[in-house]
């Protein structure tokens, strides 16, 4: 498999995750990923079209979707970006670890017990959450796969995009450090529109280990950089994914409740958190396009 030189920035993070993991037995790590879960349930699946429920007060977690006509130099609105700490998040396990368990809501009993989780708890719920989410059906046009080790990531990323493919991964960049993960964002520069025929989107979801729903749509997507300024100073790097075909789409998607439209009736655009992933062929030449 071939990937670009910037691509192994972000894979060798990953296998360091993985490296200072592997010696952590599942019992040893219970305590942080408990904090972990936790805090991943009450924000679980913003992207996704099942199980997404929404209250009558938008969570401000919720506040990552926009339309193609907001996507502008200037245009200011409010973003969330989740600050998670590396020490306490979910680690990557080896495939082989990883496969060792099963991963099957019809097993979560027996997972419940081998992770030490009580039954109805915020951590069961989010494990019984994912595993649902990667059990639904797939909308039309959308192949779908919750990768449980970054080699399983990758193996599907190369199957949807092409066997023979060199692939090249993008993510969101927080070039500032800061613990603020709500505020408003101004659109400095459109970097780059980054032109692939296919992608293939990974979203980190609720799990003891590192888990990622990775998913592919045959309708037409558009993928963005975008530099973004925030009010108390930060720049960050973002990545930005718009649907242009939201017709397939579940009428209850938060993004229609957040943007208030309708399946089909416009574009939905949501930015990325840092630890998401955007996987595209590598084209020849990608540049800067003008909007």
């Amino acid at each position: 498999m071939a990937i670009n030189f910037a691509s192994w920035i972000i894979l060798l993070h990953l296998l360091l995750i993985l490296l200072c993991s592997n010696g952590n037995q599942a019992r040893e790590i219970v305590e942080t990923e408990n904090k972990s879960l936790e805090i991943q349930h009450n924000h679980h699946h913003h992207h996704h079209h099942q199980h997404n429920h929404m209250t009558h007060n938008i969570d401000p977690s919720l506040m990552v979707f926009f339309t193609l006509k907001d996507l502008k130099v200037g245009k200011t609105m409010q973003i969330y970006f989740p600050k998670r700490d590396p020490s306490t998040s979910p680690k990557l396990w080896p495939k082989e670890k990883a496969e060792s368990l099963p991963f099957s809501s019809n097993q979560l009993s027996y997972l419940l017990k081998f992770f030490s989780f009580s039954p109805n708890t915020p951590q069961a719920m989010a494990m019984e959450n994912t595993l649902q989410e990667c059990e639904s059906k797939h909308i039309k046009g959308e192949v779908k796969f919750c990768a449980t080790s970054l080699q399983s990531m990758l193996e599907f990323t190369q199957k949807t995009l092409g066997s023979t493919s060199e692939i090249q991964v993008y993510a969101t960049l927080h070039k500032t450090k800061s613990s603020v993960t709500f505020q408003n964002y101004t659109i400095v520069e459109i970097m780059m529109e980054i032109l692939a025929p296919k992608m293939v989107a990974c979203h980190t979801v609720p799990y003891p280990f590192a888990v990622f729903y990775c998913h592919s749509q045959e309708s037409e997507n558009r993928v963005y950089k975008v530099l973004l300024g925030g009010e108390n100073g930060d720049k960050v790097e973002a990545m930005v994914v718009c649907h242009m075909d939201t017709s397939q789409w579940s009428p209850s998607h938060v993004s229609f409740q957040v943007l208030g439209v309708t399946p089909g009736s416009s574009s939905v655009c949501h930015f990325f958190p840092a630890d998401n992933y955007i996987w595209v062929p590598k084209l020849k030449s990608q540049g800067s396009s003008s909007m």
